[in-house]
C-alpha cells in the first residue's frame, strides 16, 4: 500500500533580475519567514550571487507550509535550506552548501559548419552537445575569430574536454584541454596550460598567448552581422545616406553584451538616437561604444573599471532603430575605425617564457595526441 504524499515540490529556473527574496515571495512564502531565511543564508552564501537560469526547488507541505529550498550554485555545489523547527516563534533553518559528487571523463568531438548547421551552436547541437561547450570555445578563440562573422561552410573544430557525469547522467563540462579550429585557410591550435603563476591560460601551438587586447566580438557568437562599417549607408529609419561608423549585430532582446577589452567606462546613459549607450576608454588610444542597449550591467557607470569579457549591458532597441540589435563601434585616437578589420592589425599575445617552454611543448604534444586518439576511437 502506497503511503500518501505529504509534500509538493516545485522545480524551476531563476528568472532574470530575481533576488532571493523576490523568488521566495513569488512562491507565497510569508514575509517573516522570507526575511529569516535570507538572513540565515548569508552565513554560507551571498544572496546577491543568485544567477538567472540556474535551477532551484521549493518544497512545501500539502497545506502550503515551507519545508526546503535548494538552489544550484554551479555544477559542483547546491545551496540547501531546510526549516529546522516549525513550531518555533522565530523560524530557524539548517543551511549548508553541499558538494556534489561527480565523475570526469576525457572526451573529444569534431564538428563542421554546413548549410544545415551554419553556426557553432547548431553544429555542436547536431552532435548532441550542450550549448555550454561552444560558448566555452567562443571564449577560448575570442581574440582570434569573430564567430558572428568569420565562420564559413566547411570550417571545422576539434575539441578535447572533460565530460561531467553524476550517477551515469550528463551533468555538464569540466575543463577544455585543447582545441583546433580550421577556418578561412587557417589552422589555429589552442592549448590550456598552467604557468609558473598557477593560473591556467590559453596559448597557440607556438606558446603565444591566445588573449588579445580586444575580443573579436562583444556578443556571444550566434548573432549575425546585419550592417557593416560604411561611409555611405542608406539609413533604415531616416531614408538618407549617411556614414555608419560601427558594425550592427542582429541579436535577441536581452542578449549579453561584453566589454571587448579592459578599460574605464566614460559614458553609461541615454544618448539620443543611440539610445542607452556605454562607452569605454581602453589603453593605446582606443575607445569602444555599445549602442541601443535595453539595460546596463551591474555597476556600469562613468568611472567604473571593467575587465575584458565583463557584462556591460544587454541588447535592446532603444533609440532610433527598426529592430533589436547592437551597434558596436571602435575609435582610435578619436577617429572611427572599422571593427571588423581593426582587430586583425593588433599584435599577437605575449609568449610563454623561455624557462617554461619545454614543459609547455610537452603538454602541447600530450594534449594533441590525446585529442587525435579520442577522435579516432569514436
Amino acid at each position: 500500500m502506497a503511503l500518501p504524499r505529504d509534500r509538493t515540490t516545485v522545480e524551476a529556473v531563476v528568472p532574470r533580475n530575481a533576488t532571493l527574496e523576490s523568488l521566495l515571495k513569488q512562491h507565497e512564502l510569508p514575509a517573516e519567514l522570507t526575511t529569516s531565511l535570507v538572513d540565515a543564508v548569508r552565513g554560507v552564501f551571498n544572496p546577491r550571487e543568485l544567477r538567472a537560469q540556474r535551477t532551484y526547488k521549493i518544497t512545501k507541505t500539502l497545506d502550503g507550509l515551507f519545508r526546503e529550498f535548494r538552489y544550484e550554485i554551479d555544477a559542483d555545489r547546491i545551496l540547501s535550506v531546510v526549516l529546522r523547527d516549525r513550531s518555533a516563534s522565530t523560524p530557524s533553518f539548517d543551511v549548508e552548501v553541499v558538494a556534489l559528487e561527480r565523475t570526469l571523463e576525457q572526451d573529444a568531438v569534431r564538428v563542421e559548419i554546413s548549410r544545415e548547421h551554419n553556426s557553432l551552436v547548431a553544429a555542436f547541437d547536431a552532435e548532441g552537445e550542450n550549448i555550454q561547450l561552444p560558448l566555452a570555445l567562443a571564449e577560448v578563440f575570442g581574440g582570434e575569430v569573430d564567430f558572428n562573422a568569420d565562420l564559413q561552410l566547411g570550417d571545422r573544430i576539434d575539441v578535447l574536454f572533460d565530460r561531467v557525469t553524476r550517477n551515469g547522467q550528463f551533468a555538464g563540462y569540466g575543463d577544455i584541454d585543447a582545441a583546433t579550429l580550421e577556418t578561412g585557410g587557417r589552422r589555429i591550435t589552442a592549448i590550456r596550460y598552467t604557468g609558473a603563476d598557477g593560473k591556467p591560460a590559453w596559448y597557440d601551438e607556438h606558446g603565444r598567448s591566445m588573449r588579445r587586447q580586444f575580443l573579436k566580438s562583444p556578443l556571444p557568437f550566434d548573432p549575425r552581422v546585419t550592417s557593416r562599417f560604411s561611409l555611405g549607408r542608406l539609413h533604415p529609419v531616416h531614408g538618407t545616406v549617411r556614414p555608419h561608423f560601427g558594425v550592427d549585430y542582429g541579436a535577441a532582446e536581452g542578449t549579453r553584451v561584453n566589454a571587448a577589452a579592459s578599460g574605464v567606462v566614460e559614458v553609461a546613459g541615454w544618448a539620443g538616437e543611440a539610445g542607452r549607450m556605454v562607452k569605454i576608454r581602453h589603453a593605446g588610444g582606443y575607445e569602444t561604444a555599445y549602442l541601443h542597449l535595453s539595460a546596463f550591467g551591474p555597476g556600469i557607470a562613468p568611472g567604473a573599471r571593467v575587465d575584458q569579457g565583463q557584462l556591460i549591458g544587454r541588447v535592446g532597441s532603444s533609440g532610433t532603430v527598426t529592430a533589436a540589435h547592437l551597434d558596436y563601434r571602435i575609435m582610435k585616437n578619436g577617429k572611427y575605425v572599422n571593427p571588423l578589420t581593426e582587430l586583425s592589425k593588433m599584435p599577437p599575445g605575449a609568449p610563454i617564457d623561455a624557462a617554461s617552454m619545454p614543459d609547455f611543448l610537452h603538454t602541447r604534444d600530450v594534449m594533441v595526441s590525446a585529442l587525435q586518439s579520442q577522435l579516432g576511437s569514436h
